[in-house]
């Protein structure tokens, strides 16, 4: 993995970079142990009465099916999940297996709105649905709605959203503890010039399974790589002790996370890692997210450089003012600079550095040491699901997709490849196919729409058959 010496760097000076990235490195055998620990954690989110302090929340989504391919349908999508939200119009359509974006629309929320009241928000919200019906000729029409809506909640039924709390600068009173949905369809009836059908609760890692899961029947797991990391997949759901029934499978939300977030993974913690989750938002929490996730990246490679140049071994010992700034280095400066030695020399220049070609060559070797042990961890936790679904299923093999969203994955240069290969060493017994998502947000949370609507939709076949054959039973018999 390492460069090899370059001449005119001093091989002692060489040895000590190597001490600085040993940390990152990995073995197989410790991701076969990071994988075994995630398998525990997910048994205690399952747990009847261990969920409520497990790390790895595992929460029900009540999505109690993928795609079949006989969805079809116009439907209606909002997406709530920060200063701005969208509603579009989605078609399903089942001959030619696609899933289309009609139309969409982008509402800025105000700032006063995010911290007034929640009637505000959800009339605000409900005027935004209403001008979009109007424009597009769909107001004299019921569509069914699916909500993406971007905050820790605690879903208790497909269309029963509890918030837990706000996040992401807002503050809305008369919110937490309350059904979202229920907000939402109090402030349309306020309104009382249109209608919506059923109304189904989406998350963006669910979306993004659902998403691709009409392209591809066999997506049963979602996972975003992104800002911040998370996963779902179809859990037998006699496993969710929380919940009643033995029959059928149910969307687990894994929340993965929080994986670490009770000191297991300390021991392959480095001193960067300490340092970042010390000086974030929110210290002790999600420290998985924080060792493989966009919006840290950037910044373990930062302090990485700080202490390197600190002991003489880059830039001459001087470390300039951006490169002692924390959060100036972006983690898509890692892309760039691993995709080719000309980008690192422009982003090292306009980092006011003084580098020569070897300080390049070190940034790119640090760079891809991070960013490679992201793309491994990130393959032990999904190899944990791959095994979980065939061990579940009582499987010699498994022929399974990833439904896959978020920047870094789609970014990156070489992260997906690493991640992947990564897999197969770790889920030998699976052959996994990964699908980029598009647009899990609006045409995933259609689609969970879709699937929700298929019961209702099978049962009311049912019926009209019932009725068929009790009049031809009554005509035989007045015969």
């Amino acid at each position: 993995m390492f460069l090899r010496n370059p001449s005119n760097f001093q091989s002692k000076n060489f040895r000590l970079v190597e001490k600085y990235l040993q940390p990152f490195q990995l073995s197989p055998e410790t991701l076969q142990e990071v994988s075994a620990r995630l398998r525990k954690d997910l048994l205690r989110g399952l747990g009847k009465h261990s969920h409520h302090k497990a790390p790895v929340k595992m929460l029900p989504t009540f999505v109690r099916a993928t795609p079949d391919g006989t969805e079809k349908g116009d439907f209606l999508a909002l997406d709530l999940g920060g200063t701005n939200f969208r509603v579009l119009h989605v078609r399903v359509e089942e001959e030619a297996q696609k899933v289309l974006k009609m139309d969409s629309q982008i509402c800025a929320i105000p700032q006063e709105m995010m911290l007034g009241t929640g009637e505000q928000l959800f009339d605000h919200i409900a005027t935004c649905l209403g001008d979009f019906l109007e424009s597009h000729n769909l107001k004299g029409q019921t569509l069914p709605l699916g909500f993406t809506f971007s905050f820790p909640c605690e879903q208790l039924e497909i269309d029963k959203s509890i918030l837990i709390r706000w996040t992401k600068g807002f503050n809305c009173s008369g919110v937490e503890g309350k059904d979202v949905v229920q907000l939402l369809k109090e402030a349309i009836h306020r309104r009382g010039d249109y209608h919506i059908g059923s109304v189904a609760m989406v998350n963006d890692t669910v979306g993004t399974m659902m998403s691709c899961g009409y392209k591809d029947q066999s997506c049963e797991i979602g996972m975003i790589i992104g800002t911040g990391t998370n996963a779902c997949y179809m859990e037998e759901i006699k496993n969710v002790k929380r919940i009643e029934g033995e029959d059928g499978r149910m969307c687990i939300n894994t929340e993965w996370g929080g994986f670490g977030d009770d000191g297991c993974l300390d021991d392959i913690l480095t001193e960067f890692d300490v340092e970042v989750d010390k000086t974030s938002i929110n210290p002790g929490v999600h420290i998985f997210e924080k060792m493989i996730s966009g919006m840290y990246l950037g910044e373990i490679v930062r302090l990485v450089l700080v202490k390197m140049t600190k002991d003489k071994l880059l830039f001459k010992g001087q470390i300039s003012e951006a490169l002692g700034t924390r959060g100036l280095f972006e983690t898509k400066f890692i892309s760039e600079i691993e995709d080719g030695l000309e980008n690192a020399k422009k982003i090292l220049t306009e980092l006011g550095l003084d580098w020569s070609l070897v300080d390049a060559s070190v940034v790119r070797l640090v760079c891809d040491t991070i960013s490679s042990r992201s793309a491994y961890l990130c393959a032990a936790a999904l190899a944990t699901l791959v095994n979980r679904i065939r061990n579940n299923r009582k499987l010699g093999h498994l022929k399974t997709t990833v439904g896959v969203d978020g920047t870094v994955y789609r970014k990156h240069p070489t992260f997906s490849s690493k991640l992947q290969k990564a897999v197969r060493l770790l889920a030998p017994q699976c052959d996994i196919t990964f699908l980029v998502s598009e647009d899990g947000s609006g045409k995933g949370a259609a689609m969970v729409t879709a699937v929700a609507q298929r019961p209702a939709h099978q049962s009311r076949l049912l019926e009209e058959s019932d009725g068929e054959d009790n009049e031809e039973e009554e005509e035989e018999e007045g015969q």
